[in-house]
């Protein structure tokens, strides 16, 4: 895929409950831009990409970062953990990967804090079966303080008795809770003050208005990617509420979370893999108990990024995908890790949920809320036969096309690249 065209904007989301490969992918398709923005989500996401055998593990600087020349920004609608964002950093340069003025930290970006994680893990642990499935890094708290105008920006570490006065007054509103709720021991501001004051310094040079950065680059005519987190089936709004992350995961998320207009975002990636896994709890209709759940997560390496917990896997949920294409816009699909799928003698295909006697085929929003609810299926044939060294359409045996066009027919979208591999080289273009 090649973008030409001065000022060409594309938005890559994940179309599934996450993990689809959206790392790899970004990192193919800056090959293409000049600018790649990570606009939501927090530490709580992980995007690895193999590059030469050599494995990247991200969880807020954009995948875009492996290429040279190129400009990644980290929007405000990120939550920032310092703490973290330095070890990547560190990690990084320790492989001489170039990280300084071509990473840009938006100003406005809240800030994760120790009482956020703290926090994240006693309400975690207290919901017992009930249990959201959080990767406990602080990142629904954050959310929470930033929407009740209760939390603290990058900008603010910068203004050395503004960030205490404001930091002292919280942590002792949260120390309440902690003792008083929780039983357990309070935080000190003013061990937090130092060390969030190290780390001011540390991040100063990213740091800007990136407002203004992205209207100048937009004036400049320069290609921008924007990168979602997580998928579209854990956004806030129109996930499987309330097992969702708290940030706006879908393409409408990239504006609000960068500060750009809708109208300059020309094209929307999908991006789905050729099964479906979640991590975490929540409804998956599709999801396979069993000895071939096992199989996919082991060949798949379905094992979170962020947290290593092993993934739940199941079939490809199209009722799932044609709600996260329509709520999108997604003009183009890609599909990832087809190889998965190659010993398999017959692959099924969720096309609808059952409930009582009523078949739903599209995406029934209080799906939370339902029980009982058993996936109808279609059936076609596997091709068994290694896809992995496939590099040309041409070569793509026919069951596997035949895969291929069926899903495209029932979400509605083309396949415009295929992943059959970890490696960045593993890609067959389909247009």
């Amino acid at each position: 895929m090649e973008y030409s065209n001065r000022g060409f904007n594309a938005c890559l989301v994940g179309l599934q409950w996450g993990d689809e490969g959206k790392g790899k992918i970004v990192d193919i398709l800056t090959e293409s831009f000049d600018i790649i923005v990570r606009y939501q989500g927090g530490s709580n996401a992980g995007h690895t990409v193999v590059v030469n055998n050599e494995k990247f593990v991200l969880h807020l600087i954009p995948s875009g970062i492996l290429r040279k020349d190129k400009y990644c920004v980290i929007g405000s609608g990120v939550v920032l953990d310092p703490r973290q964002l330095l070890e990547e950093i560190a990690e990084l340069r320790g492989k001489n990967i170039e990280v300084g003025d071509n990473l840009r930290i938006s100003e406005t970006a809240h800030l994760v804090f120790p009482y956020h994680k703290k926090l994240d893990e006693l309400s975690e642990s207290e919901k017992g079966d009930e249990k959201i499935g959080t990767t406990r890094r602080g990142i629904g708290p954050c959310y929470t303080d930033k929407m009740a105008r209760n939390g603290i920006r990058v900008a603010e570490l910068f203004h050395p008795e503004h960030f205490k006065q404001r930091l002292k007054k919280i942590v002792e509103e949260k120390n309440k809770i902690f003792v008083s709720l929780f039983n357990t021991d309070a935080f000190s501001w003013k061990d937090m003050y130092d060390e969030y004051c190290g780390y001011a310094e540390q991040i100063k040079p990213f740091v800007c208005n990136t407002v203004v950065f992205m209207d100048d680059a937009i004036k400049a005519k320069k290609k921008i990617l924007f990168e979602g987190a997580q998928g579209s089936m854990l956004d806030v709004d129109f996930g499987t509420y309330p097992f969702i992350t708290s940030s706006s995961v879908t393409a409408g998320g990239a504006t609000i979370g960068v500060g750009v207009s809708p109208k300059h975002i020309h094209k929307v990636f999908g991006i789905m893999k050729s099964y479906t896994t979640r991590v975490g709890s929540g409804p998956f209709p599709s999801e396979l108990n069993d000895e071939l759940g096992e199989h996919l997560r082991k060949k798949g390496g379905e094992y979170g990024a962020t947290t290593g917990r092993p993934r739940r896997c199941g079939w490809f949920d199209a009722v799932a995908v044609k709600h996260a294409i329509m709520i999108n816009g997604v003009d183009g699909a890609i599909l990832t890790k087809l190889d998965v799928l190659d010993e398999q003698k017959t692959i099924k295909i969720c096309v609808g949920y059952k409930f009582g006697d009523t078949v739903y085929d599209l995406f029934p929003m209080d799906l939370a809320a339902r029980s009982g609810c058993q996936p109808v299926y279609r059936e076609v044939p596997g091709w068994q036969k290694d896809t992995s060294r496939i590099r040309n359409v041409k070569d793509i045996p026919l069951h596997a096309r035949n895969y291929i066009d069926t899903l495209e027919k029932i979400v509605g979208v083309k396949v415009e690249m295929l992943s059959v591999g970890p490696d960045r080289g593993q890609v067959v273009s389909l247009v």
